[in-house]
């Protein structure tokens, strides 16, 4: 299985160099390793355009970045090159490009062998056989990438289940994938229409890090792309300390907690029980590490809606301490409450399947 990344996207065409570079050292202090960099005019000329992503691409491998180019096909032509020379691109110092338009499925397998061994970045977001048609022609696997698009006007992105279907056709093929999310702070996009820039639409107005945690927890994205520029600070900060590989929830303490509850909740590793239900998310093994400690009823309400986090009190027998996270409306006065998951993230519970591991942080 690949390792996870953290990307984002810059617009030379459109930005300011040093700006660009600014963002580039940001991004690296937080963890972020690749780029998307739109390459969609050659108006100043061939030359003038070469040098100055020549500048960008160096700084940003300097810093520990790979660079995909993403190409409008005319590029080939107001470069005056084929796409059977990838000489001017790999000069640049970019690692891959990426393919939006696609061809017949040899011409890809074919591009997939070029000398200068650069990536082939194909478009994810089309749920058709177009990746099982280039894998026919014996292309050089290692060599092809999939990434999504990303959709400036707002009600044009990917619904999820088309999204997912769509993925799965690449994660099947143990293609390496990336996706879009959308920066609420940047303005920075290919076109004049920016109305965010995220591959799915019900990621438009959540919070940066909410969608990448989403992306992750899908199990079908190994790269999750800022598709705008400039993310804040404290945005790329978030998505630096997101844990890829699990689901970790901010959770709102309720104002009863004690100190044990809280130790539960927070200092340790969650696992969902195999035996799943419907009713509601068991941790378990907090039961039996805690089973020592005492644990009163408290006087709180015990009347617990989706997103309540619950725990075991002594009028729990052998389930005391035990943490639930709560699926289904429900009442029990052997269960206190100690926290809540946010409205925004509540939609992330559907990612907690049999065996998976989460955490929770405030």
């Amino acid at each position: 299985m690949t390792k996870r990344t953290l990307g984002i996207s810059l617009y030379p065409d459109h930005s300011d160099v040093n700006e660009d570079k600014r963002y580039l050292v940001l991004a690296s202090q937080y963890g972020f390793t690749r780029i998307f960099m739109s390459m969609l005019e050659v108006s100043e000329g061939k030359e003038k355009v070469a040098q100055k992503f020549t500048d960008l691409i160096k700084f940003a491998k300097d810093l520990g970045f790979s660079t995909t180019l993403d190409i409008a096909p005319n590029i080939f032509d107001q470069l005056e090159i084929s796409y059977d020379d990838l000489d001017f691109f790999s000069e640049l110092g970019a690692d891959a490009i990426r393919l939006d338009q696609g061809f017949d499925g040899q011409k890809e397998a074919l591009l997939s062998f070029n000398p200068q061994a650069m990536n082939i970045e194909l478009n994810m977001s089309n749920d058709v056989a177009y990746l099982d048609n280039i894998l026919s022609y014996a292309a050089n696997r290692p060599f092809i990438y999939g990434c999504h698009n990303f959709y400036p006007q707002r009600g044009t992105g990917l619904p999820l289940d088309f999204f997912i279907s769509a993925s799965k056709r690449f994660k099947k093929q143990g293609i390496e994938t990336a996706a879009f999310i959308t920066s609420q702070s940047g303005t920075l996009g290919p076109w004049d229409i920016n109305d965010g820039l995220p591959t799915l639409e019900m990621h438009r107005d959540l919070p940066l890090d909410i969608q990448a945690k989403h992306l992750f927890a899908t199990n079908l994205i190994d790269c999750v792309i800022i598709g705008n520029a400039y993310a804040s600070e404290d945005e790329l900060r978030r998505l630096g300390e997101l844990d890829r590989y699990q689901l970790v929830f901010r959770v709102e303490l309720a104002d009863e907690i004690t100190q044990l509850e809280r130790e539960i909740l927070l200092d340790n590793q969650h696992v969902r029980r195999g035996d799943v239900t419907d009713l509601v998310v068991r941790s378990t093994e907090v039961r039996k590490k805690y089973k020592a400690n005492d644990n009163p009823v408290n006087p709180a309400s015990h009347t617990f809606k989706r997103g309540d986090i619950v725990i075991g009190n002594d009028e729990f027998g052998k389930y005391k301490n035990e943490l639930q996270v709560v699926l289904q409306d429900h009442s029990d006065l052997r269960k206190n409450k100690v926290a809540q998951i946010p409205t925004d993230e509540l939609f992330l519970l559907d990612y907690i399947g049999p065996w998976d591991k989460f955490r929770f942080r405030r």
